[in-house]
């Protein structure tokens, strides 16, 4: 990866944030610079035996980041008091989620800590908990974990099991600016081989360049994804009171049909005329109609004419149905079964 891919790592993340997942345009300038006249190989775990693997990125609200600037070494801080803690090293670093800002993040770490990028992440796709990560939700530890905010002051939570890590990781957040860098608890990369979604960086460059060379009207085609709609949003009732807010979308399609949309921080249903045709986790994805740039949750507005299209999720969710119990439209409060490609 080089820094003239940095354009479409940013579109591919977009999409793999299923309109959540943060801004990752926000870093590609700080990207880019990190890249300098180098490149960064991604590499398949397999390739690094049983080094040890840093999961990192950053918890909290993307938005923020306009209103408390980062320092750029909230992340290094993290990594290195986890390595104090540990006694040891990371030999390679690995997203967290490989989608919005968090996919960014990672790329830049490995730029500054000149370590290896592992090509896999916790996520597949943009979630909003902790306790939705992939290693959670295998049975695996997130702890010993590091956080630190831009102010400098740094949190290690250890021997926790995830569901209370991400309620102790929030309440942190909430009093030190709304966002934090965070590194997670060091791993074989052997052992990320089992417990991670594989190839993610390399699917969000393969979806960048996809959209880059694909006409807006044969897009979902070129993404490899399905159409489910286009038409003007003619409706979007936003419930802020929700923990990570909540939002209906109304989709007026050109044809006749009315497609809504449930949304948290990512687009997580689509109905229809009322009929569920899609869902997490699924990529749901609102492209600008003219552009094909995607739209996200927070950013969408009452008129703005879109086509929606419907991307396959990550593999490690759909391949056992127990997994899927943990990211399907019921652990996000909807009444639905999954709806996958």
């Amino acid at each position: 990866m080089r820094a003239d891919d940095v354009d479409a790592l940013v579109v591919g993340l977009s999409l793999l944030g299923s309109g959540g997942g943060g801004d990752a345009g926000v870093f590609a300038t700080t990207l880019r610079r990190a890249l300098g006249e180098g490149s960064i190989v991604l590499h398949p775990p397999a390739e690094l035996g049983e080094a040890s693997v840093v999961a990192v990125g950053m918890l909290g609200g993307t938005r923020m980041l306009t209103e408390r600037l980062p320092s750029g070494q909230e992340i290094v801080g993290a990594v290195r008091a986890l390595a104090r803690w540990t006694g040891a090293e990371p030999e390679a670093v690995m997203a967290l989620e490989a989608a919005g800002v968090n996919g960014v993040l990672a790329v830049a770490a490995a730029a500054e800590l000149r370590l290896p990028l592992v090509d896999a992440d916790l996520m597949g796709r943009a979630l909003p908990r902790a306790d939705q990560t992939t290693r959670a939700v295998a049975g695996g530890s997130l702890a010993p974990f590091a956080m630190a905010e831009s102010g400098g002051r740094t949190v290690l939570l250890d021997r926790i099991d995830p569901v209370t890590l991400e309620r102790v990781a929030r309440a942190f957040i909430a009093q030190s600016g709304g966002w934090a860098g965070c590194a997670f608890a060091p791993t074989p990369a052997s052992v990320v081989c089992e417990d991670a979604c594989l190839g993610s960086l390399a699917r969000a460059l393969d979806l960048g360049r996809a959209h880059a060379d694909a006409p807006p009207a044969r897009i979902a085609e070129a993404l490899g994804g399905r159409a489910l709609g286009a038409g003007r949003a003619v409706e979007i009732a936003r419930n802020a009171s929700a923990t990570f807010g909540r939002a209906g979308i109304t989709v007026l399609d050109d044809t006749g049909p009315v497609l809504r949309l449930e949304a948290e921080n990512e687009y997580l249903l689509a109905l229809l005329d009322g009929e569920p045709v899609a869902s997490c986790p699924d990529l749901l994805c609102v492209l600008d109609r003219r552009t094909g740039a995607p739209i996200a949750v927070d950013a969408l507005r009452v008129g703005d004419d879109v086509t929606v299209v419907v991307l396959p999720g990550p593999r490690w969710w759909r391949e056992r149905p127990e997994r899927l119990v943990h990211v399907g439209p019921r652990a996000f409060g909807l009444d639905c079964d999954p709806v996958l490609m």
